[in-house]
């Protein structure tokens, strides 16, 4: 602030996403907490093998569903396999299987809602004409018809989660695109000759970014309980990679009475997880969008 011939002037300085992000930690204790729990799972994916204390594949039929002890910190599943290692190591593969489904799944979805909402037109009444009939399938069955019909490989799985988000990419970046094409600023690189790729990509697609991150936060959970529910339905990942779905599929659901502790943790990641991903997802929600800044 200074003056200048009697005229007060202020310099307003715009806060940086990063001064946000931290102040939004501090005032949001839900998205810290779901912050947190993202950074812990992630870790614990990352360093799944110092962290694992078994094989987690090695079945041992003398220690047959043994409750939780010093040497088995989570007890046994039926077949004596370590259920604390599986868990660990599920975390990689749930974690891996949600990332990149999302990422593959909102990715594209954003270039077709570019594509769709810049030029209008046919090519935008035939792409919501598609995505409309691709929304009326539920999410669960059209993953489960295409990983029935293709094989339950890890790329397939998750190709097949990443079906179920990308019509959900391409309307948010669809109607943001069909906002930000009648701005100034579009009007004038249009007005001085500039290409329709330069426009999307240098003018459009920046400024599109938050609702993008939004959707990308938002489906993490998702995609992290539809692999879940494929499993469960023994179409998710393929063993000898374990995850979390898959170790409560099988017999292990005919053992809730008897030896409570195989589907128990299992579950309680899972609903962690999701739970986690849920918060970290409205913080950054609240991060980029300027209407819910100041509540």
């Amino acid at each position: 602030m200074h003056s200048e011939d009697n005229v007060l002037v202020i310099e307003r300085t715009r806060p940086t996403f990063w001064k946000l992000f931290f102040h939004y930690l501090k005032t949001k204790p839900l998205g810290t907490t779901g912050f947190g729990i993202v950074l812990f799972f992630a870790i614990v994916a990352l360093c799944s093998p110092l962290i694992v204390r078994y094989p987690v594949a090695q079945q041992n039929y003398e220690n047959v569903k043994e409750a939780p002890n010093s040497a088995f910190w989570l007890g046994t599943d039926q077949y004596g396999r370590d259920v604390f290692s599986r868990i660990v190591e599920g975390a990689r593969v749930s974690l891996k299987v949600g990332f990149l489904a999302v990422v593959i799944g909102t990715g594209v979805g954003a270039v077709v809602g570019l594509l769709s909402g810049y030029f209008m037109g046919k090519l935008d009444a035939i792409v919501q004409r598609l995505v409309d009939m691709w929304m009326s399938f539920p999410d669960l069955i059209l993953a489960l018809t295409i990983v029935a019909v293709f094989g339950n490989t890890l790329m397939n799985v998750i190709f097949a989660i990443a079906a179920t988000i990308l019509p959900r990419g391409v309307r948010v970046i669809r109607s943001s695109t069909i906002s930000l094409r009648e701005t100034d600023y579009v009007l004038a690189a249009r007005a001085i000759g500039a290409a329709n790729p330069r426009i999307i990509f240098k003018h459009i697609l920046p400024n599109a970014m938050a609702p993008f991150l939004i959707i990308m936060s938002s489906m993490f959970g998702t995609a992290i309980l539809t692999e879940a529910g494929l499993s469960y339905l023994g179409l998710g990942v393929a063993p000898p990679d374990p995850s979390w779905g898959s170790m409560l599929t099988g017999t292990a659901a005919q053992l809730a009475l008897t030896a409570p502790w195989i589907i128990i943790f299992p579950g309680i990641a899972i609903s962690i997880t999701v739970m986690g991903f849920a918060f970290a997802g409205d913080a950054v929600r609240d991060i980029l969008d300027p209407k819910l800044r100041g509540r």
